[in-house]
Formats: C-alpha cells, structure tokens, sequence
C-alpha cells in the first residue's frame, strides 16, 4: 500500500502496482516512471518522504551518532541533574533510570557515574573491569526490583554504529516486562 503523501506523486496514468526504491544522494527528491517490463510504476524516492513519523529510526541515530570523548553527552547532563529523569537505582558509581522510549513494559538504563574514557564496551581497558562488573551488578539488581527475575529480561549494550549505539557513554538496557522475540536485529 502506498502512503498518502507517496500517491500524489505517482501520475493518475501509473495507476498499476507501485515498487518504491530509494535514490541515491545526487537524484531529485521523488521521481516515478512506468516500467514496462515489470508493468508497474517505480516510485524513487529520498528516505526521509518515506517517513511516517518526523523522527528518526534507531539506525539512523546510531548512523549520525558522534563519538566524542570530550563532549558531555545527555547521560552526563541526566548526571549533573541538568535533565530529570526517572532513577530507579543510584549509588557512587552507577545510575539506573526508565528509558524515555521504551522497548518493553520495562525497559531501565544502567550507566557509570564517571564515563572515564568507557565511550563503547569495545573501548574498555583493564581499569574498567570493577565498574563494569558493578554495571552487570546493578543491572541484576533493578531486574530484581523490576520482577525481571521470574521469567527472565535481556540485557544489551549496543557498541557503535552497527551496534545502533546512539549516545556515547556506556549503558546497558534492561528490557523486560514480556516475551521478548529472538534474533534481536
């Protein structure tokens, strides 16, 4: 089926099955031709018409996501108490607060008090083994709060952009609250 704003573009004339195809960069913004072989109308467009909501996916946030060491991420301000949030957990070196896009009827946030350097999992050093193991602690520990423990949740760190890692301070996500399908991607 095509969306509203997608039909306007196809000609009265076309009115055959539509395939829609993203142009690359360098094409007009939406484009539509008859494909007389496969008697249907190719429909090009850009990605962002084919949007049905104004925001981003995941994937092109971890896409356009910066990994900068010296730049305070949201996490940092949540930290220093510049944004709320919602804490479900805090001690001196960790803080667990809801997610404000849940995946799940419970989906929580754990992440270091001190990012030192802990941008990715995959950036950690030998220095980072206690906090690291405080985090798989603390996640354990708000599952349990949670009720996570009875049937089960999934941890997850997403690691760079392949891994949909939208802000660069570590964090696991705690997501449970139902059955969760498998694979996650």
């Amino acid at each position: 089926m095509i969306a509203p704003r997608l039909r306007r573009l196809v000609p009265a004339f076309h009115r055959v099955p539509t395939c829609i195809v993203l142009c690359p960069k360098n094409r007009p913004f939406a484009t539509s031709w008859l494909d007389p072989f496969a008697q249907r109308t190719v429909l090009c467009v850009r990605r962002p018409i084919i949007r049905s909501s104004g925001s981003m996916s995941e994937v092109d946030k971890a896409q356009t996501a910066a990994e900068e060491e010296a730049a305070p991420t949201i996490f940092d301000k949540i930290i220093a108490g510049e944004i709320p949030c919602t804490k479900v957990y805090e001690d001196d070196e960790a803080l667990a607060f809801r997610d404000i896009s849940p995946q799940g009827p419970v989906h929580v946030l754990v992440i270091p008090k001190q990012r030192a350097g802990l941008t990715r999992l995959t950036k950690a050093t030998p220095e980072h083994k206690a906090i690291l193991g405080h985090l798989m602690f603390v996640a354990a520990e708000v599952a349990r709060q949670e009720g996570l423990d009875g049937d089960g949740c999934r941890f997850v760190v997403n690691d760079g952009k392949h891994g949909c890692q939208t802000v660069y301070h570590l964090h696991v996500h705690v997501i449970g609250g139902k059955q969760l399908g498998w694979p996650p991607g």
